[in-house]
């Protein structure tokens, strides 16, 4: 029968992509591993790759459609052996389109998390070993240690489903949930009404958009944050740089000072680490590293690239990692793994000359690190009035996780690691 290719979920908060770009069309023959188009998450562009063999039969969703649901069905392929120009069944017939425009009614519920998981995934699964089963059963099956190879599937041409787990490894039963009366959503806000006269353009907020608006927001209702700002002399730091950067030259190597505040930041972490934590609700996590998560803007948005273990790497590898990184995400080009998750936040706007600001935290982290511009201020250096290059740095601090006492002593740490900066580099 036709396998139905279905819209996946690319990122963990996806709950609707844009198909931006088709990249096989109708007749065409793939493979596993093939890649079938592009799509456009919550998050960035990402290339989606199919599992499945055949003849692609029909493209059931234009390019550059957006609001398509996690779940639904963009694309019919023929499995191997099947006739190709077979009429394909009205089961898998293309699922109304969305209207581009907000409807009045109801707003169709998120996918839920038990339903079925989508015939494609990003990377072929299990290497070459050919074991067909939906992203879900996957996830199930690590999680209760689940040999796939000795599982029988009951999903076309023998794929592996959710249902197949089932009592396996013990896992227990579905529980049915309690008939108790949801929770009334929040109000939507009221849509903004133009002056009348003015000209103006309304453009429709594409997904990444809409997930900074709703995370934000989450964050500054949920997240009770504590400010805290230091001013720190930059002059040794810049120093330090130059010679370092005359010393990487002949490797094609050129440091940031936004490379070296990410290095003090990641020390300063792990000198004071009861600022490198998770807010769990009834649970606090304490990170053994400090994986640095650095604010790109991109085109429509913002993203977080990770350096992951900054505290230990040298300069001149985070130098390199945030240049590759900055420029795939420009380029919509990053991987999940390279932009979630991250102990701490760093946000610099000092290149746009902003002298200071605070930053929302990005949960689930617990602090985020505002940088300011550096500029020629009067500051009293050895008691002595002079002038010299100041930076401000602002700590947004989640107050759940981290007392005041503790945000300070980091502040402290990070001022002490720019100020005398070889100290960061031992």
């Amino acid at each position: 029968m036709p396998i139905e290719i279905k819209m996946p979920a690319l990122s963990p908060t996806m709950e609707e992509g844009t198909l931006a770009k088709w990249l096989v069309k109708e007749g065409d023959t793939v493979s596993s591993g093939d890649i079938l188009a592009e799509i456009e998450t919550d998050k960035a562009t990402m290339e989606f790759e199919t599992i499945d063999e055949g003849t692609v039969v029909q493209l059931l969703v234009p390019e550059g459609s957006d609001g398509v649901k996690v779940g639904a069905v963009i694309a019919i392929i023929a499995a191997e052996g099947e006739d190709a120009s077979a009429p394909v069944a009205k089961a898998a017939a293309p699922a109304p389109k969305a209207d581009p425009v907000p409807a009045k009614a109801e707003a169709a519920p998120a996918p839920k998390a038990d339903a079925p998981a989508a015939k494609a995934a990003v990377a072929p699964a299990d290497g070459g070993s050919r074991v067909k089963a939906s992203p879900l059963a996957r996830r199930l099956a690590e999680q209760q240690g689940v040999d796939l190879g000795a599982v029988s599937g009951s999903g076309p041409n023998g794929r592996i489903v959710k249902a197949d787990l089932e009592g396996k490894a013990g896992a227990p039963a579905a529980k049915v949930a309690p008939t108790v009366a949801a929770p009334a959503a929040a109000p939507a806000p009221a849509p903004a009404i133009a002056p009348e006269g003015v000209p103006a353009e309304v453009s429709k907020l594409s997904n990444m958009r809409k997930t900074i608006a709703r995370r934000l927001t989450e964050s500054k209702q949920q997240v009770p944050h504590i400010y805290l700002t230091v001013d720190i002399n930059l002059d040794a730091l810049l120093k330090l740089r130059e010679q370092l950067n005359a010393g990487l030259a002949s490797r094609g190597i050129k440091l940031s000072v936004n490379d070296l505040l990410i290095k003090a930041q990641a020390v300063a972490l792990m000198e004071v680490p009861a600022c490198n934590v998770m807010f769990g609700g009834d649970t606090l996590t304490s990170f053994k590293r400090a994986d640095i998560s650095v604010a790109v803007s991109i085109p429509n948005g913002l993203i977080t690239p990770i350096i992951a273990g900054a505290d230990i790497k040298p300069v001149s590898v985070i130098a390199t990692e945030m240049k590759d990184l900055a420029e795939r995400a420009r380029d919509g080009k990053l991987q999940p793994h390279e932009y979630q998750g991250g102990t701490a936040s760093l946000s610099n706007m000092g290149m746009f000359g902003i002298k200071q600001f605070e930053a929302v935290i990005n949960p689930p982290q617990a602090m985020i690190l505002a940088i300011g511009a550096g500029e020629k201020r009067p500051y009293v250096v050895n008691d002595a009035l002079q002038i010299a290059t100041i930076m401000s740095a602002t700590g947004s601090f989640d107050h759940r996780a981290i007392d005041g006492a503790d945000g300070a002593k980091f502040m402290a740490a990070f001022k002490r690691l720019v100020e005398a900066p070889l100290g960061m580099l031992a």
